[in-house]
């Protein structure tokens, strides 16, 4: 688990069949074995090398994430360890599991903050967001300022310590991010749909169901 508070950029590249991360060195030192969120995608730590790692990724973690690309052109990340039960849970609770990629719509400077906008590539995670709510965009924890109805489309209020600390400062409008949303969304969908009631893995909450079953 992680918190989705980056501790270090650091750079990925590919190297025969895996991947190379280099730029830990603010870690406390890493052990083969250890996890971490590289970009919002937990890796594990196959070979360590003077400050990083190599690790083992797997076709559909690349294809479905942005690591992929961003390692064919040694490109930037976002690295967090794996969190220590002792440690204070400052952002949201992170699985390091990519829910899908979204791409970046807009972008505006504001005096005091960033206005980042971006959009689910495949909507049906729209469900899970909502107005202050957390999702973490490349690992980093952010809090969902404004959406659209369907939750698709949705902007972020980016400080200006999450926009220097971070690969953030890096975007620009057309790119594309990794999304994680808030586990706790999924949770309470789960919950609520009675397994006998259930006609896919991603059912359809409505104001009406809820009604019906008490929870209104």
């Amino acid at each position: 688990m992680f918190t989705g508070l980056v501790q270090s950029v650091g750079r990925i590249e590919r190297r025969s069949g895996a991947v190379l991360v280099s730029g830990c060195k603010p870690f406390a030192p890493l052990a083969v074995g250890d996890s971490v969120a590289v970009d919002g995608v937990c890796l594990t730590a196959a070979e360590l090398v003077s400050d990083g790692f190599r690790a083992d990724v797997s076709e559909e973690t690349l294809n479905r994430t942005t690591l992929g690309r961003k390692a064919d052109r040694g490109g930037a990340v976002n690295l967090e360890p794996a969190l220590r039960l002792s440690d204070r849970l400052g952002g949201h609770l992170v699985s390091g599991h990519v829910d899908a990629t979204g791409e970046v719509v807009g972008l505006e400077a504001l005096p005091k903050s960033w206005s980042l906008t971006i959009r689910w590539r495949d909507p049906r995670f729209g469900r899970y967001v909502c107005e202050k709510a957390s999702i973490a965009v490349d690992g980093i924890s952010l809090t969902v300022a404004h959406c659209s109805d369907d939750g698709v489309t949705f902007s972020l209020a980016v400080i200006p310590h999450s926009w220097d600390a971070t690969t953030l400062r890096e975007l620009v409008v057309g790119d594309v991010v990794n999304l994680e949303a808030d586990q706790l969304a999924r949770y309470a969908e789960r919950l609520l749909v009675p397994a006998e009631n259930r006609q896919s893995s991603e059912p359809d909450l409505t104001a009406d169901w809820l009604a019906a079953h008490g929870w209104s």
